[in-house]
């Protein structure tokens, strides 16, 4: 009997954060990616009454899910019924303590070879702060922290 190669499994990156809309925001602008807009989905819980009104916000004047919102690639597939990307995605979820110690998993951005400067500069600019440069016979990369402290690399 032949085997069937199973499918590979769909998975988004979930980052805990303090305000997800403003990390949402920033990640959208530093990957180029788009917010996800779920104001359908919210919208159809808040009229079936499966969704507190105090479980939302307004965010770039549509309906959201107060405590979790998530970014997507803009040439991957989205579910028309509820918004939600169907590929590459981060997910920022709403958690009540800060972050305090280094991140066990992060983001290295390749931008085009010779524009490292630039994205770092166009990356202070939405938030980012540079934390160091690093030259290593490996390679050279700036490693960043996003506008709630959270490690990534710009190679």
């Amino acid at each position: 009997m032949p085997t069937q190669t199973p499918e590979p499994l769909h998975w988004k990156l979930v980052v805990d954060a303090a305000d997800p809309h403003a990390q949402a925001d920033f990640w959208a602008a530093a990957l180029r990616y788009e917010t996800e807009d779920n104001s359908a989905l919210v919208e159809r819980l808040l009229s079936l009454g499966a969704l507190p009104e105090a479980a939302t916000v307004d965010h770039h004047g549509r309906p959201a899910f107060r405590d979790l919102i998530a970014v997507r690639h803009p040439d991957d597939p989205v579910d028309p019924d509820s918004g939600t990307g169907l590929g590459r995605r981060l997910l920022f979820q709403r958690v009540p303590e800060a972050k305090t110690v280094k991140n066990r998993l992060h983001l290295d951005l390749h931008p085009r070879a010779g524009r490292r400067a630039d994205e770092v500069a166009r990356l202070e600019s939405l938030g980012a702060r540079v934390l160091r440069e690093v030259k290593e016979a490996g390679g050279e990369w700036v490693l960043m922290t996003d506008p709630e402290g959270n490690e990534f690399c710009v190679h």
